[in-house]
């Protein structure tokens, strides 16, 4: 193995400089990738990162960041799923499916509906369906027939859970956690996403937040997760005297907007990478020059 450059910080991040800076979008790893990062002393990657990316680096270099263990150990909807069970967190009671020509008809008749039904793949409410009953789970299952004959399989029927019109999206940086509710005020649409109409609430219920960041803190204690976007629920109140939040997902390329857009979540994405490199003592990332743009940098 080639010996490390002193110091040297490798980045496939297209907005965070390292000493050595390359691509890999559409593309996989090459034999230059491997040098590079056999002599790299930590790697940056970036949000958009392919497993084979991925692998490569954590195998040829101790120091990786993000931490993606989970998201390839525990791929898309059905991976979250498994991992709350796994770890022992609690989400909504949810069946999980590789294909449909697992999920005989007599499933539907035992259910007590409504139910969610989400494809394995998708995100921001795309492909997320609330079904009345089992007639109209029908339409969904040949949505996600077609997605599996192009090598999108898998789903996942879940609980409806009776709220009050939001969740809690808890989005990690490295060591900050910020938290904001998405409120849809449109009583008919039961999805949360901005793309749907929900709104931003920054403010409201800032204990029930704090006990969300507390439950997230908690899974990437357990997991290594430093940059995510995690979405709670919590029941409505006037029906249950439950406070702790169920776990729907975990995005691992997530909006912004809540954040304050791709400018802020740039600005913290930075810091804690900086913070990151000097826990493990090495050099700390070159500052943007005055004037708040990036230095240009070539990419080998």
């Amino acid at each position: 193995m080639c010996e490390k450059a002193t110091g040297m910080v490798l980045s496939y991040h297209p907005v965070i400089p390292g000493d050595v800076n390359r691509l890999c979008a559409g593309r996989e790893p090459d034999e230059n990738d491997r040098r590079w990062m056999q002599r790299a002393a930590a790697i940056i990657l970036p949000q958009g990162c392919s497993e084979s990316l991925y692998r490569m680096a954590v195998r040829y270099c101790r120091h990786v960041f993000p931490d993606y263990r989970m998201r390839f150990l525990y791929p898309g909807k059905i991976g979250d799923i498994r991992l709350f069970r796994i770890l022992g967190f609690p989400h909504p009671k949810s069946h999980l499916f590789h294909s449909v020509k697992f999920c005989p008809p007599s499933f539907w008749n035992d259910l007590r509906y409504p139910v969610v039904l989400k494809s394995a793949h998708g995100g921001e409410g795309s492909l997320v369906f609330k079904v009345e009953s089992a007639e109209e789970a029908m339409e969904p299952l040949k949505i996600f027939e077609g997605m599996e004959r192009s090598g999108f399989g898998g789903f996942v029927v879940q609980e409806f859970v009776k709220n009050d019109g939001r969740d809690l999206r808890v989005v990690v940086i490295g060591r900050t956690v910020k938290s904001y509710w998405r409120v849809q005020r449109d009583p008919t649409n039961f999805l949360h996403n901005t793309s749907h109409g929900a709104v931003i609430d920054r403010e409201s219920d800032p204990d029930l937040q704090a006990e969300g960041r507390a439950w997230v803190r908690a899974l990437c204690q357990r997991t290594g997760i430093n940059l995510a976007g995690m979405d709670l629920l919590f029941r409505d109140r006037s029906l249950h005297q439950q406070k702790n939040p169920l776990f729907l997902e975990i995005n691992y390329y997530f909006g912004r907007k809540g954040l304050g857009g791709s400018e802020r979540f740039y600005t913290l994405l930075e810091k804690e990478a900086r913070a990151w490199l000097k826990s493990l003592g090495l050099s700390d990332l070159q500052p943007p020059p005055t004037g708040g743009k990036k230095a240009t940098r070539s990419f080998p």
